[in-house]
């Protein structure tokens, strides 16, 4: 009995996993909204209510709303640091899964659960102690390894911004020595770049400030989401050349040649770092197979000579 119970949760949880599993692999809110539109502008016959639900993905229909049910429940035994935590990490990450941070935290849990019914299922004939002990191991790495993948997003994002952003600045230069307003120049940037990181964090500044926002406080939120200290000095200088009436175009300029400095400066600092990352594979792997090529020969040879009895 309690065998089946356990190969049923773990039923359940597999097709909850793999519904997840699906979704995170679906292409973007934005893309399938203009993927719809496009295919409703094509049509010469009205759509129904009916259709329009349907044409929405099984995952944002279904699973996506049963998460958030779960997510509900949970965050509200859940410390509300740790959700907060999550929240900011998403943030950091872009949300390249475009899930709120309870339902992330939610996922989490499954995941570990997932991999805890599937220990217990597989050594459910072996002794108590090494059951539990191989359960709980693999239950708490499945609890964390979304948040590792999670970390991962972040460098990305973090080395994909910091390697676009002087080719960025420079074009905003170009557009403001032009005759562009600063905001004109984000539009630029954001077109120019709009499936890269900072393009979308351009785009969704001009947006805010769209909504109403001032540019100063929709810069500083940007600055926070990214958390790069080359992006929060930009920032800082555009604000205070606002403030202050410095021309925009000089404090771009100034921040351009800075911003190409430290990247050339990045360079130098990876190159000057290559032969001690080469040092482990050269002694460990390459070394070794080098001495047995050159020298394995000569020790047979030793060996034959003066070791008798040893070699035929």
């Amino acid at each position: 009995m309690v065998s089946l119970i356990v190969v049923l949760v773990i039923l359940a949880l597999g097709v909850i996993a793999l519904a997840l599993v699906i979704g995170l692999g679906a292409p973007r809110e934005e893309e399938v909204l203009q993927a719809r539109l496009a295919e409703f502008a094509a049509r010469d016959v009205p759509v129904t209510l009916e259709d329009i639900e349907l044409s929405i993905p099984f995952t944002q229909r279904v699973i996506v709303p049963l998460l958030r049910q779960i997510a509900a429940f949970i965050t509200r035994f859940t410390p509300q640091s740790v959700i907060e935590d999550t929240r900011r990490r998403l943030e950091l990450a872009g949300n390249p899964i475009r899930l709120g941070a309870a339902e992330f935290f939610v996922m989490r849990l499954l995941i570990g659960l997932f991999l805890f019914g599937i220990l217990q299922a597989l050594f459910l004939r072996a002794p108590s102690l090494q059951r539990w002990a191989l359960s709980l191991a693999f239950g708490g790495l499945g609890f964390y390894l979304p948040m590792l993948w999670l970390n991962q997003q972040i460098a990305r994002r973090k080395q994909e911004i910091l390697k676009t952003l002087p080719d960025a600045l420079d074009l905003l230069v170009i557009c403001v020595e032009a005759g562009l307003g600063f905001d004109a120049a984000m539009q630029k940037v954001a077109e120019r770049w709009n499936h890269n990181e900072l393009g979308r964090a351009f785009a969704r500044v001009l947006h805010e400030i769209a909504l109403g926002r001032s540019r100063k406080d929709a810069l500083r939120d940007m600055a926070a989401r990214v958390d790069l200290p080359e992006m929060t000095t930009f920032v800082a200088a555009i604000i205070q050349a606002e403030q202050l009436g410095v021309s925009i175009a000089k404090v771009l300029h100034i921040q351009a040649d800075q911003m190409r400095l430290r990247r050339r400066q990045r360079a130098e600092e990876l190159a000057r770092q290559a032969p001690i990352k080469m040092l482990f594979p050269l002694v460990f792997l390459i070394f070794p197979a080098m001495f047995v090529v050159l020298l394995g020969p000569a020790l047979l040879i030793v060996l034959k000579q003066f070791g008798g009895g040893f070699l035929p």
